[in-house]
């Protein structure tokens, strides 16, 4: 929830529209947040399939991505994308962490000033 004070948060998960079915009840934030659809069916294991979509919400603006399951192609398009980006990976078994929030912060701050 700290985070939605800074970012434009939106759900960028393979459940599409019924992440908000369950994810608000579960994780306490609630609300609901706006939700990608996307362009190719989910492969487990790899998180190329989001690209296209995360890129046409971005749309050249600053972005911070979270996933448990980036790939070389997530970590090359981070690289080459001319608006700031900032990929945070994370452990399926533990999720978020404040240490993983305190980065966003720290990044969000550093692409204002």
């Amino acid at each position: 929830m700290r985070l939605s004070e800074t970012f434009e948060l939106v759900w960028a998960t393979g459940w599409e529209e019924r992440a908000n079915e369950h994810l608000p009840h579960l994780l306490g934030l609630g609300r609901e947040y706006p939700t990608l659809v996307f362009d190719f069916q989910p492969q487990w294991g790899s998180a190329h399939w989001k690209l296209s979509a995360i890129e046409r919400y971005a749309d050249g603006r600053p972005a911070a991505w979270i996933d448990d399951s980036f790939n070389d192609a997530c970590r090359f398009w981070a690289r080459h994308r001319t608006a700031p980006t900032l990929l945070v990976a994370t452990d399926p078994a533990i999720g978020m962490t404040d240490q993983h929030v305190e980065e966003l912060e720290a990044w969000a701050h550093r692409q204002a000033a």
